[in-house]
């Protein structure tokens, strides 16, 4: 019987290591990540930066539970938020800024749900971090 017994157990933590080995292995991509990613193809992240210039109606691009995104000409600029599980493509934003000209880290956005124009969170700005495309040598 504890012949049996210590088989057993054996078996099972020969079927456990698979399992574990799977779950080591990095996450599947998330849709947002997946739509970022695709948007980023072909460029290289730069040194992030506090503020970014902001100019006429351009507006910022929620990616789902990923990023923010603003493009200026051939530069694509990316915020990953503090709080990236707040961002919703189904709410809209609301943006303090405190200079006319410029998005910082330290402004301030709310969001408000689209159907019912409900507060739903609040989303905490990081450094902007531009993406460029990359040099063909």
């Amino acid at each position: 019987m504890l012949k049996r017994l210590v088989l057993s157990a054996a078996a099972i933590g020969a079927l456990a290591g698979p399992v574990a080995a799977q779950t080591a292995e990095a996450p599947a991509q998330t849709r947002g990540e997946a739509k970022l990613a695709k948007m980023l193809e072909g460029r290289v992240a730069g040194e992030p930066e506090r503020c970014i210039r902001t100019f006429g109606s351009k507006s910022l691009t929620q990616i789902d539970d990923t990023a923010l995104v603003y493009k200026d000409g051939d530069t694509v600029w990316v915020n990953y938020t503090r709080s990236p599980d707040s961002i919703d493509d189904g709410d809209y934003l609301v943006i303090k800024k405190f200079d006319a000209t410029s998005l910082c880290r330290t402004d301030q956005i709310t969001t408000y749900s689209r159907t019912g124009n409900f507060f739903s969170g609040v989303i905490f700005l990081d450094d902007f971090v531009p993406y460029r495309k990359a040099d063909e040598g």
